[in-house]
């Protein structure tokens, strides 16, 4: 499929690279190329921070009551024009077209409920007088132009993430789509444009990250940096943009355990094993990247995963209906290529997969290794890729000692139905959000990491938090 030429979206228009840089973007599904994207520098990310501090200050004067009109007609376009956005990221990506939705939702869904939660939540607050010599209000005003730099992975998911609470606070802000999957966001530019949405406000500009994003870290003009991607790239970024104060909102990489415990409902434990390991072909920061299994239900554990590995329906076909999708580029097949290799030479067992099939563009199949261990690269490093890593354990403590053992500290997931047991866990477990017999995400829920894997929080009303800075008001009775 052909998207066409797409361009930048910057100070409310469809921007052409002032050097007329151009780059062709092509499907990890098929390797066919399906758009050519208008390709910024550093001139195009100048114009951008020009363009966004003028916004910001339109934008923040704004009425909230225009604002929060805004971003539900953003939301209206943007329903409108589901199937081409949601085709543009299967294609761009390698999603099936099924699992698409999830974005479609994530920023629509973000809109909204920001534009819902935004006036409780900026009302002055009055603060006690202890000496009855003045008044004292705590009042939020929006923190300033923000720079949004967004993983490959859920293109338009993170934009949403990043967009919903930029807008509702009065924020304006610059999206640097990953420049592996662009196309959907450059679309959202053309649907910005079509709306005449209020120019400066949002701005759309890719290319290659020495020439946008680290352009964009070093400005003084950004308030905030915002991003998705790994935990490498988050300290660069930081490095970068130490021109000037900043404040940092990052949502960084994962090692999540999986713990399954004899006395779990181990068909739940297979089910939600298989769907947050191999779902967007296991490229997901909060995918389970360490399976821990107690050696009673070692056996039907690793039985039933094969079984639902092997279920899973592979290749591409025009219908996008196949269930496991292929990886972003082939450096990236490669890695995990190489990651398995190295694991059952050191004395891994591939119980399933571990083959590139034999197709155009970046599948490789759902895989399962056991007798992994502490030892191994795997054990200790972000997978990004379909592949079940499995420990086996038989005591309590050896296995929360060996979740924790990671610089990590994102998603975990624990089943037990052993009450003593969870509630031992969910103290002791050093990650910043602990799923317990299932798994929810949405956009009301705090979604963030600790140690290496970020600081802030995406979704809910915490994430309002970063877009916000704080005035003490005390005025003499």
């Amino acid at each position: 499929m052909d998207f066409g030429n797409l361009k930048m979206y910057i100070d409310g228009d469809l921007k052409s690279s002032i050097d007329k840089i151009t780059k062709d973007i092509y499907s990890p599904l098929n390797g066919e190329k399906i758009a050519s994207l208008s390709w910024g520098n550093h001139k195009d990310s100048k114009i951008a921070l020009e363009s966004a501090s003028n916004g910001f200050k339109s934008w923040s004067k704004l009425p909230l009551s225009k604002r929060k009109e805004w971003m539900l007609k953003l939301r209206k376009q943007i329903l409108e024009n589901e199937n081409l956005l949601r085709k543009a990221i299967s294609y761009e990506m390698g999603k099936p077209y099924a699992a698409t939705g999830e974005d479609i939702e994530s920023i629509t869904n973000s809109l909204e409920y920001y534009a819902e939660i935004i006036d409780d939540f900026i009302r002055p607050t009055d603060i006690a007088e202890n000496d009855d010599t003045h008044n004292h209000q705590l009042i939020f005003k929006p923190i300033g132009v923000v720079v949004a730099y967004l993983a490959w992975n859920f293109p338009l998911l993170n934009a949403g993430f990043k967009i919903g609470p930029a807008l509702a606070t009065g924020c304006s802000i610059i999206l640097k789509p990953s420049e592996l999957s662009p196309v959907s966001l450059y679309i959202i530019g053309d649907l910005l444009k079509q709306i005449n949405f209020p120019k400066g406000v949002i701005n759309i500009v890719c290319g290659e990250p020495e020439e946008v994003a680290t352009t964009l870290s070093k400005s003084t003009i950004p308030s905030l940096i915002t991003m998705i991607g790994s935990t490498e790239t988050a300290k660069k970024v930081i490095s970068d943009s130490s021109t000037s104060i900043k404040k940092y909102s990052m949502e960084l990489g994962g090692n999540a355990p999986f713990i399954v415990f004899e006395d779990a409902d181990i068909e739940v434990a297979i089910n939600i094993g298989s769907a947050i390991k191999f779902g967007n072909c296991g490229q997901i920061c909060v995918a389970a990247n360490r399976f821990f299994v107690h050696e009673n239900v070692h056996k039907k554990f690793v039985d039933g995963l094969i079984k639902k590995a092997r279920e899973l329906k592979i290749g591409y076909n025009k219908n996008l209906d196949f269930e496991i999708g292929p990886l972003i580029s082939k450096s990236s097949r490669e890695r995990v290529n190489n990651l398995i290799k190295s694991t059952i030479d050191n004395g891994g067992k591939l119980e399933f997969g571990g083959e590139i099939p034999l197709m155009n563009g970046n599948w490789f199949e759902p895989t399962i290794i056991t007798n992994v261990n502490e030892s191994m690269s795997i054990f200790h490093m972000e997978i990004f890729g379909p592949v079940a890593s499995i420990i086996k354990f038989n005591n309590d403590d050896e296995v929360l000692k060996k979740a924790n053992n990671t610089d990590y500290g994102l998603a975990s997931y624990l089943f037990t139905s052993n009450k003593k047991r969870i509630d031992k866990f969910v103290d002791e477990l050093d990650f910043g959000e602990i799923h317990v017999n299932g798994i929810k995400y949405d956009i009301y829920l705090p979604h963030g990491g600790i140690k290496q894997s970020g600081v802030g929080h995406d979704c809910s009303e915490l994430a309002l938090e970063d877009y916000l800075i704080k005035k003490r008001i005390s005025i003499a009775k």
